[in-house]
């Protein structure tokens, strides 16, 4: 049997076991990391740099794209570092950082995400009202409250998990740290407080999936009255590519904690939580950027100003 306090570090789970196949994942990691990177980056600097962008969609937008640069940030460098020099270590205090890191940014996201449902809402089914529920006092509030929410939830969650004894060892059956992973190792009948707050957040995330299944029956209904085609095609073209976001973001989540354990396996959960934990970050900006032809021209505007031409 041992506990936390002689644990100095973890064994994560490798993604193959001969050095060829690790430095090729390390290449597959390193090219994903890059383009996601390279996206959100150019996402970020183009809604920042462009007057026309700065409107509340665009605001979220923004914040959505550095939560992704950061959530994919927690994750996979350490991911391609084990690969590249063949371990599997991360040390104790790297594990905790990196859970509530990807805690955070997990949880900010998702409340982001429903707050864009409600940015969706009204500017489709009020849009006489949309600068005065939307003016820009009110996003900065709604945004830093899906900051602070997830911060002190992930604060919680991290340090409640952390405090626990562990008496199986120190593998961790995942690529990162996670809460569900870390519970795995934990003595029997230490973890109800973990528990409970897990089904508080459990709690909170249905409320906020209700709230964006609502948002969009009411957005479908103000779409559906709009008596002209392409006024109906244009409204709902907004939609698309949060509506995406949200299937993927959600369905990807919901299969990675909720697949029968009898379908569980090394090599299948390394493949659902990089769908869950890479998939998201690295497609959000292709998938905004091919529905809304605004964001494509301030990219394109703006990427002749980073690159000098040559004489």
């Amino acid at each position: 049997m041992s506990n936390s306090s002689s644990i100095t570090q973890f064994l994560l789970l490798a993604f193959a076991d001969t050095q060829e196949l690790q430095l090729l994942h390390f290449w597959l990691f390193l090219g994903i990391y890059l383009a996601a990177v390279l996206a959100n980056g150019l996402t970020i600097t183009a809604i920042a740099c462009d007057h026309r962008l700065h409107t509340p969609m665009y605001f979220f937008l923004l914040n959505l794209s550095l939560l992704d640069l950061g959530c994919i940030s927690t994750t996979v460098p350490k991911a391609m570092a084990n690969s590249f020099w063949d371990t599997r270590a991360i040390s104790y205090l790297g594990c905790a950082v990196q859970l509530f890191f990807f805690l955070f940014l997990f949880t900010a996201e998702y409340c982001l995400l429903t707050i864009m449902a409600y940015d969706r809402y009204i500017a489709i089914c009020k849009p006489l009202h949309y600068w005065t529920l939307l003016g820009s006092r009110a996003c900065v509030h709604m945004a830093a409250a899906a900051w602070g929410s997830a911060f002190l939830s992930s604060l919680l969650h991290t340090a409640n998990t952390f405090s626990l004894p562990l008496c199986h060892g120190k593998a961790v059956d995942q690529f990162f740290c996670e809460i569900p992973q870390i519970l795995k190792l934990s003595c029997p009948d230490s973890c109800l407080g973990e528990a409970g707050l897990l089904v508080a957040s459990a709690c909170l995330g249905l409320g906020c999936f209700v709230f964006i299944v609502v948002s969009y029956v009411h957005i479908f209904r103000c779409v559906l009255r709009i008596p002209s085609e392409q006024g109906r095609h244009k409204a709902f073209s907004t939609c698309l590519p949060h509506l995406i976001l949200v299937s993927l973001f959600i369905s990807t989540g919901l299969f990675a904690y909720l697949k029968p354990p009898s379908t569980s396996s090394p090599s299948l959960d390394l493949v659902v939580s990089f769908l869950y934990s890479v998939l998201p970050p690295a497609a959000n900006p292709l998938i905004y950027s091919m529905r809304n032809q605004e964001l494509r021209d301030a990219v394109k505007k703006m990427i002749p100003s980073l690159i000098p031409l040559q004489k």
